[in-house]
């Protein structure tokens, strides 16, 4: 049966004229409450929610500006299929799916379920139903080659975590409004609000913790807009690895680590504490650049705070020792007896259970296989993007032929761009769902368009998890879906009908919703009014009665160790072999006739590459520059505003300077997502550069323990631009 049509909103009330509806927005971890006004079933504007619970009238840019996205003339709102003559041509859902389903099912049969590849990116993290039924698919059809954006983001953290408490999905998190002493290691969340981390009003956060006597110590090889505000760590790109081993070396070398509590939590100290002896503060300034002084007390002040954590993301993750240092950071607070208690490190625990299920079910795997190119382990089932190219274009067994692209950009976010969109049209079946013509699917067979998050009902199930304060909001679709546009969920409802397979049993089941499964979660998780047996519990109709959300407690729990951690012993693993073979083989990455290190950075009007066509976003004098600074620049005579060429061992780019001592002497940083030539007439027009075009796409390149692509600390040169032009910028 169908499910395409069916909707969870009233079309009838949303067609009445203008009303206020609250929502919450779902661009990032933060979700902070909105409320949108809708004149005849129209968005016309987005405004913060002053009574939600975390955001409490806070809002962003970004999340203001998507009544933009909404309502783009360049949306694509019909199916769109390429013709004989290259080009794209409306049709109907049924003659879409109907030749989708047939090609997918005769690629199945023919070379297998492992031919059909499908990528996930950012936007699924936000939208519960996308994930569930799009992985239930997936399943159904025998399991096809999965790719995500978590290996251009987040995917060492889960390695990191599988290592230390046996579940990849547990992703600790700081206690801002308790802590004493936060380390924030390759972190901005002034600008990012705070990613695998649920801190709506983080600014207030981070004052807080220094308004009460604390500290917020911010490591970065830029003077970030987190780190301006406060206590700053300059550090050579790509070493955290090595403060963090010394800061460590520092704890054992004068017995402050707290010994008693970690023997009840742990297993390994003293194979950790043999481990990072010889990570001196002197070896580490060597390398690090960090003087062997400021390493020490550091060390010293985080061991001393009546409370501390430490805190990283990007940053941290994109070096070639992602996994190590995502480790190493939780590694830090264990040791100084943080965690699982107030003010330290906190373990989540998903007021929908969705990620414990996945865990008890086996799903989130690691190194259970490896990759057919470059042998690299599976992160929770999936591969390295970065691979994506070599697995289409390399003939034998698993050669992907088909090609699912779910939300994502992956041109614009792997490293060779240029070779992925090539390898791409080699494809027998590439079909998008997205909501523009974007640089992805330029050369796809189907363009299928999507509800934008205004569009469609959600539970921010995922970063419940992660917040010091812990709530719950549910929120229906503000406005139906433009066009013909659909909920992904229901396509590949549609998909598995067709392809004659049950998401979730025999086919001959009812076919079963997204909310159904989330309000039975809802009621069976740890707040949950376990069907009437705890009378005080969640459910639906509870979160329908509380717009703006609920607060279920004013403080995340702590005391859940045993709970969460699934070695059988319950304790925490200080050595696994992984890390204890990273360490013993750690060593400087040669720069050769690159002098200059280049890192990323995220800026407060974008996201990644897909809100570069809303007008309010790009206003101004809004252009891609590489920050760099005025000691670089000086050699080569070039100036601020001037055209640089940027060059490293696999690409060149050139675009325009910024100069600024924000980022230290042989450090750049460029921005990704730009360079776009896709159907968004804005997002074209401003121009830019893809960065990571420089980056190395072969295998070998990739951070060995979990495939993260190197994005941070890229040897590069520059050079004068080889033209003269008013454009932006542009791939060399």
């Amino acid at each position: 049966m169908s499910l395409t049509h069916e909707t969870s909103y009233d079309t009838v009330a949303i067609a009445r004229g203008a009303y206020d509806a609250v929502t919450y927005c779902r661009l990032c971890e933060a979700m902070c409450g909105l409320v949108a006004t809708v004149d005849n079933g129209r968005v016309t504007s987005l405004a913060p929610d002053p009574d939600h619970p975390l955001s409490r009238g806070r809002a962003c840019p970004k999340g203001l500006a998507f009544v933009e996205i909404t309502n783009d003339p360049d949306r694509v709102l019909h199916p769109l299929r390429r013709n004989a003559d290259g080009e794209f041509e409306q049709v109907s859902w049924d003659e879409a799916l109907d030749d989708i389903a047939a090609r997918l099912d005769a690629i199945r049969k023919k070379w297998g379920a492992e031919a059909i590849g499908h990528y996930l990116g950012n936007p699924v993290a936000f939208a519960y139903a996308n994930g569930l039924w799009s992985g239930a698919f997936l399943l159904a059809i025998g399991g096809a080659t999965q790719y995500t954006v978590g290996s251009q983001d987040i995917n060492c953290r889960f390695v990191a975590s599988k290592l230390l408490y046996d579940a990849a999905s547990l992703l600790p998190f700081p206690d801002l409004a308790r802590t004493d002493f936060l380390l924030i290691v390759g972190a901005n969340p002034l600008v990012s609000n705070g990613s695998a981390l649920r801190a709506p009003r983080v600014r207030d956060d981070l004052n807080a913790i220094t308004g009460r006597g604390g500290r917020v110590v911010v490591v970065d090889p830029r003077r970030s807009e987190t780190a301006r505000l406060h206590e700053h760590v300059s550090i050579k790109p790509n070493t955290d690895a090595w403060m963090l081993l010394a800061m460590l070396q520092v704890i054992f070398a004068e017995g402050l680590e707290d010994e008693a509590v970690v023997r009840t939590q742990a297993n390994g100290l003293d194979q950790l504490r043999s481990a990072v002896a010889g990570f001196t503060p002197e070896v580490a300034a060597a390398v690090c650049e960090v003087p062997a002084e400021t390493i020490t007390t550091l060390a010293r002040d985080f061991a001393a705070a009546p409370s501390a954590t430490a805190y990283g993301r990007t940053g941290a993750c994109l070096g070639s020792h992602g996994t190590l240092v995502s480790w190493l950071i939780d590694v830090l607070a264990i040791v100084t007896g943080n965690l699982d208690r107030p003010g330290g490190t906190l373990l989540p625990q998903g007021v929908v259970p969705l990620e414990a299920a996945a865990e008890a079910s086996g799903r989130m795997t690691y190194a259970a296989k490896r990759s057919r190119i470059g042998g690299l382990p599976d992160v929770m089932g999936v591969w390295p993007s970065t691979l994506m190219a070599s697995d289409i274009m390399t003939p034998g067994p698993g050669q992907v032929r088909a090609m699912i692209i779910n939300s994502g950009n992956p041109v614009l976010s792997v490293p060779d761009g240029e070779g992925l969109e090539a390898a791409l049209g080699e494809l027998d079946l590439l079909v998008s769902l997205d909501l523009y013509l974007n640089e992805s699917n330029r050369t796809a067979d189907y363009i299928l368009p999507a509800a934008t998050w205004l569009e469609r009902e959600d539970y921010p199930f995922l970063s419940s998890a992660s917040s010091a304060k812990v709530t719950m909001q549910w929120t229906g679709a503000v406005v139906p879906p433009a066009g013909e546009a659909r909920e992904e969920w229901s396509v590949f409802a549609d998909l598995a009908d067709r392809m004659k397979v049950g998401l979730f049993g025999p086919r001959w089941m009812p076919a079963l919703r997204p909310n159904t499964m989330l309000k039975v979660l809802l009621r069976l998780g740890p707040y949950g009014d376990r069907f009437g047996l705890r009378p005080s519990g969640l459910n639906q109709k509870k979160l329908e009665a509380h717009p703006h959300g609920m607060v279920l407690a004013e403080h995340s729990p702590t005391g859940i160790l045993a709970k969460v951690v699934r070695y059988k012993d319950k304790r925490v693993r200080l050595a696994p072999p992984e890390i204890l073979t990273e360490i013993a083989a750690l060593a400087p990455a040669p720069q050769g006739e690159f002098p200059l290190l280049l890192i990323g950075l995220r800026e407060n009007r974008s996201l990644n590459s897909w809100l570069h066509n809303s007008p309010a976003l790009m206003k101004g004098d809004r252009k891609h520059r590489a920050r760099i600074n005025p000691c670089d620049l000086a050699p080569l005579g070039l100036a601020d505003g001037d055209r640089v060429r940027i060059v490293s061992a696999h690409g060149a780019i050139e675009t325009l300077v910024k100069s600024t001592d924000e980022v230290r002497p042989g450090t750049l940083a460029v921005p990704h997502g730009w360079g776009h030539r896709g159907g968004w007439r804005i997002a074209n027009a401003g121009g830019g550069v893809n960065v990571n075009q420089l980056m190395n796409s072969a295998p070998d390149s990739l951070e060995r323990l979990a495939g993260m692509a190197l994005l941070n600390g890229v040897p590069v040169r520059l050079e004068r631009a080889s033209y003269e032009s008013d454009a932006v910028g542009r791939g060399a």
